[in-house]
């Protein structure tokens, strides 16, 4: 996400500052020396926040309970506070599509909501703008892309290491679709982006109770499912993946060389 950031600024018709945030929660283990000595090197403006968040997560929940709520709450409100004491105009956060993905579908399963994470939307204390550059980028892009630009790796042993955590469960659930379906995701965060309220059930979303038939005919009429439509859209997605690779392997085969 840095590098997306700095490749913008030196692009953009605007002109913007780029400050690094992370928030040390004084896990054990943590290897706290890696990142600002990565930053100082690139030379970029950094703020380490030290807050032991990791000790009151392990005294507010009780053991054998998810950390994710509190600690994500904690997280959020450190980071709101930093960014007003900055004097930020925009937070970037780095979920990506897989991340989006996940959290519909917990939503769905726990929730009750067609609801993910949007990649521009305004903070819950309504003081920034909260953004995702990363939000149409694919994990296992990114992974590779790590990968070859080498950059340092900080392992977490406090969120995503808690055994039957059901994000991670969501998210192998995805993997999985992706490994034996190829193309599935791709119509699902596709889908993300075609959603059509007369089709569904939210009575706030659509006004079901005034349609008569002279209301005509409402985007196809009731064709449940555009499996054709559906079939060829993943299709394509899978034709660009492949060439992706394609360019990709090409590519780190130079780095290699």
């Amino acid at each position: 996400m840095l590098d997306i950031l700095l490749e913008l600024r030196a692009a953009a018709p605007i002109n913007f500052d780029i400050i690094a945030i992370n928030l040390d929660q004084k896990q054990p283990g943590f290897p706290s020396h890696i990142l600002p000595e990565y930053l100082e090197n690139l030379g970029i403006e950094y703020k380490i926040v030290e807050e032991d968040t990791y000790s009151i997560v392990q005294d507010k929940i009780p053991e054998g309970k998810t950390t994710c709520s509190l600690c994500s709450r904690l997280r959020r409100g450190i980071l709101y506070r930093t960014a007003k004491e900055q004097g930020a105009t925009k937070i970037a956060l780095g979920h990506h599509r897989d991340d989006m993905l996940a959290t519909m579908m917990l939503n769905m399963f726990f929730g009750g909501k067609l609801k993910s994470m949007p990649a521009k939307l305004v903070s819950d204390n309504g003081e920034h703008v909260v953004i995702r550059p990363l939000a149409y980028c694919k994990e296992k892009d990114i992974e590779q892309y790590a990968l070859l630009k080498n950059y340092p790796i900080i392992p977490c042993n406090l969120c995503g290491s808690q055994p039957n955590l059901q994000r991670q469960i969501t998210k192998n659930m995805l993997n999985d679709w992706d490994e034996k379906y190829p193309g599935r995701l791709e119509s699902m965060f596709t889908a993300m982006q075609n959603v059509v309220p007369s089709h569904l059930a939210d009575t706030t979303q659509f006004d079901f109770k005034s349609i008569n038939k002279h209301s005509g005919v409402i985007d196809g009429g009731d064709i449940a499912f555009d499996k054709e439509e559906v079939s060829q859209q993943a299709n394509v997605e899978q034709t660009i993946d492949e060439q992706f690779y394609q360019q990709h392997e090409t590519l780190e085969i130079k780095e290699l060389s």
